[in-house]
């Protein structure tokens, strides 16, 4: 795989096999944090090992607390046939380039054969149950997959950020990548969205990911990625804190879905 952009560096616990194989999936903080709430629990769920991190000296000097444990908030995990990227705090805009190329790379030396994008959809009028879940495929068999697994597509609108630019290079590369976009509140961190999400990827993947624990938890998950999120970002510069809260994934006409 060829790019014309350079990824931020990821490195590997010591004694780390980066071939996974098997599925993909990244979640980032951005609309309603349904991408980094679902990859989380799609961690935990599958008792994920943490492979790596992502650094560069242009990120904020963060560590994130989970459960007593220091974490930098760009990591990658692994299990059999497996991998998850995440990252827990918001960037700029003019990261997301690199972060996308970083999550190529990851995906090109894991040997994975497709990826699944979590993200958020912004809806103004959502009510704090529900919401709909649509998706984006970069290549036919992908949307094909959509379409076997129920899965509404966007027929026409602009998908923003990581996302996007992962959709287009998928295109352009002949990668398998599916975008899953999840209506979620435009104010506040939305766990339910979240698992519309995850339950999207268990009928695209197969993989046992059970929703008890995430839609018992909902709310003390969001309050949970509220306040990491808000502590993070007072280390954050100006100008990404100005406009990064809770924003949108995707700009879609909903009269054409």
């Amino acid at each position: 795989m060829e790019s014309p952009f350079e990824p931020y560096a990821l490195v590997l616990n010591k004694g780390a096999d980066p071939r996974t194989g098997g599925v993909a999936v990244c979640g980032f903080s951005n609309a309603g944090m349904v991408g980094v709430i679902a990859a989380s629990h799609i961690i935990k769920a599958l008792a994920l090992n943490q492979q790596g991190t992502v650094l560069n000296a242009d990120f904020p000097a963060v560590a994130l607390i989970q459960d007593a444990v220091p974490k930098h908030p760009v990591r990658v995990y692994q299990g059999e046939g497996v991998g998850v990227f995440t990252a827990e705090i918001q960037f700029d805009h003019d990261m997301d380039v690199s972060l996308a190329t970083t999550v190529l790379e990851w995906f090109d030396k894991g040997g994975f054969d497709r990826l699944i994008i979590i993200d958020g959809l912004l809806r103004p009028d959502k009510e704090f149950e529900g919401g709909n879940l649509y998706g984006v495929g970069s290549t036919d068999a992908m949307r094909e997959a959509l379409a076997a697994a129920g899965i509404d597509p966007i027929r026409q609108g602009v998908v923003s950020g990581i996302t996007g630019f992962l959709l287009g290079e998928g295109d352009r590369l002949g990668m398998d990548i599916i975008a899953l976009l999840a209506e979620a509140h435009p104010m506040y961190p939305d766990a339910r969205a979240a698992a519309i999400a995850v339950e999207a990827v268990s009928d695209l993947t197969g993989l046992d990911l059970p929703l008890g624990e995430l839609l018992e938890n909902a709310r003390t998950i969001e309050d949970s990625v509220r306040e990491m999120i808000e502590r993070a970002a007072e280390v954050l510069p100006p100008r990404a804190k100005s406009d990064r809260q809770l924003q949108g994934g995707a700009d879609v006409d909903p009269s054409v879905m």
